[in-house]
């Protein structure tokens, strides 16, 4: 986790501890390998290992330390993109098979936590999409329409939001939405995993993936595990180099959690009709027998490492949220997360679309990650038993999103662009104009350096190209690291990789003392 400003990055972090796991220290094999321990990678091993499969987890970092615990964890049928929009790309029946998809996944947390005794602050709740500003009644009435055809009857067209500080018109109330703690909801996950047979290895960083019977996973430590099958889930998939990236964009969200009297905001999952939009859920804490309530607002997206203006963008989230809710006594959080947009707006979970054999993936979760990664649990483990799953070819990874092509195109001409920073300048001349914890782009030659001071004074200089696929990299001010304008990936400030698509890390250059 990254510190943001001084403030700390995630109000989940402070909410529950899951116990450390052993790192691989051997080479073995198994029925399924999982690499990745967020949502959609413990997700998949619970329901695997329940099947009395072998399974085994990779993780990198700790258990739910990428972007799982950096989630907002809503649980909604409400789409990030609207079923009109589904409608328009993939077709009636398509929107009928997401409400259904999106309706089974609730259902399946809400069973899980059932079945498992896990005390996650699980709970339904009713979610509101409510028009920012007036004109926007009109999407509201298409959204309406194409979510009854979907075959979600319940949801229906309210004059105002129980918020209605924060909305100048009508709502649409999606009945049966839920939130949870997630950190609470991944330790009792890795338990009841661990109790059915299941291994996860943690700060265990994979070096190399290949498909085949079995496929292999190789570590950085130098083992390797076997595997039936292999389920790639790290947000952004490491094995398919080129295919999956472009059809879906990396982009960094922003959240902050103000501190309010305890029920001073009604329940419930809120989402605004703006481009980038506002997200909102509140969650009950308790300090000292003193019980409050934290209101989290999230929005102001931008594409991965094409700003670094993230004070600014924390400040504007702030002015929205203290102008619609007078309650608010302080913030007590900051922090940002990575979201994956697919094309259409559905994940991409499935058969690995480079063909490699036994190979799963599962990314692309467009602001829907604690759903669309349940989903990948359900359809992953029917996928890898044989089942059949009505979803197969709706979530397929290999499909080409036609009625999205527009977007497609939009996405990759913006990808192309970035590569021009390849013959542009450096934006300073020499590393000794860094100040402590700051970094910059030096150009060295031919190539550029990512260069960086740190807090100590001591300059840390690495190659400024991604390894993925070969964009310079941009410096992120706010969390400290090097972010790839092109695909998503992030890299620690001294050039150590964070964020997949890559695996490796930027390669250093040289390292001295500042003078």
């Amino acid at each position: 986790m990254y510190k943001s400003s001084g403030q700390s990055t995630s109000v989940w972090m402070e909410t529950a501890t899951i116990p450390e796991q052993p790192a691989l220290t051997e080479t073995l094999h198994a029925d399924v390998c999982v690499v990745g321990a967020g949502i959609a990678g413990l997700a998949t091993a619970y329901l695997l290992a329940k099947q009395q499969k072998a399974v085994v987890v990779l993780e990198g970092r700790a258990i739910g330390g990428g972007q799982t615990v950096r989630t907002t964890a809503h649980l909604a049928t409400a789409l990030d993109d609207r079923y009109d929009e589904i409608e328009a790309t993939r077709g009636k029946e398509a929107a009928k098979l997401v409400a259904d998809s999106f309706t089974a996944a609730i259902a399946r947390v809400e069973a899980i936590v059932t079945a498992e005794n896990i005390d996650c602050d699980f709970e339904r709740l009713d979610g509101y999409l409510f028009a920012a500003t007036l004109d926007d009644a009109k999407e509201l009435d298409q959204e309406l329409e194409a979510a009854h055809r979907a075959g979600l009857m319940g949801v229906e067209k309210l004059a105002k939001p129980p918020i209605t500080s924060a909305a100048v018109g009508p709502c649409l109330c999606f009945p049966q939405q839920a939130q949870f703690d997630p950190q609470k909801y991944l330790a009792g996950l890795a338990a009841a995993i661990i109790r059915y047979g299941g291994r996860i290895y943690t700060h265990t960083h994979v070096s190399e993936v290949k498909g085949g019977s079995p496929t292999e996973v190789k570590t950085q430590a130098g083992f390797t595990v076997t595997a039936d099958a292999l389920v790639i889930a790290t947000n952004s998939p490491i094995n398919d180099r080129v295919f999956t990236h472009l059809k879906q964009a990396a982009y960094q969200t922003y959240v902050i959690a103000a501190k309010v009297p305890a029920g001073a905001v009604a329940k419930g999952l809120y989402w605004d009709t703006l481009d980038p939009y506002h997200y909102i859920r509140t969650q009950t804490m308790n300090s000292n027998g003193q019980a409050y309530d934290l209101l989290i607002v999230g929005g102001e997206d931008h594409k991965t490492g094409q700003a670094d203006d993230a004070d600014a963008r924390y400040a504007a989230l702030e002015t929205w949220t203290k102008e619609r809710f007078p309650m608010v006594e302080s913030i007590e959080y900051r922090w940002s997360g990575e979201v994956m947009e697919s094309a259409d707006g559905l994940a991409y979970i499935g058969q690995s679309p480079d063909q490699a054999e036994n190979v799963y993936i599962a990314t692309g979760d467009s602001g829907m990650g604690m759903t669309h990664g349940t989903i990948a649990g359900m359809l992953l483990t029917d996928l890898i038993l044989g089942h059949q799953n009505p979803w197969k070819n709706l979530y397929n990874p290999g499909r080409v999103p036609v009625g999205a092509a527009a977007d497609l195109l939009t996405e990759g001409v913006n990808v192309v662009t970035q590569y021009a920073a390849w013959v542009t300048g450096g934006e300073i001349e020499d590393a000794k104009q860094l100040t402590p914890g700051t970094g910059a782009i030096i150009r060295h030659g031919l190539t550029k350096v990512a260069a960086y001071c740190d807090d100590a004074g001591e300059l840390h200089e690495c190659s400024a190209v991604c390894p993925h696929l070969g964009c310079i990299v941009a410096w992120n001010s706010a969390e400290k690291s090097w972010d790839c304008p092109c695909h998503g990936s992030r890299f620690g400030a001294t050039g150590e990789v964070i964020n997949a698509p890559t695996i490796a890390g930027l390669s250093a250059v040289n390292a001295s003392v500042r003078k």
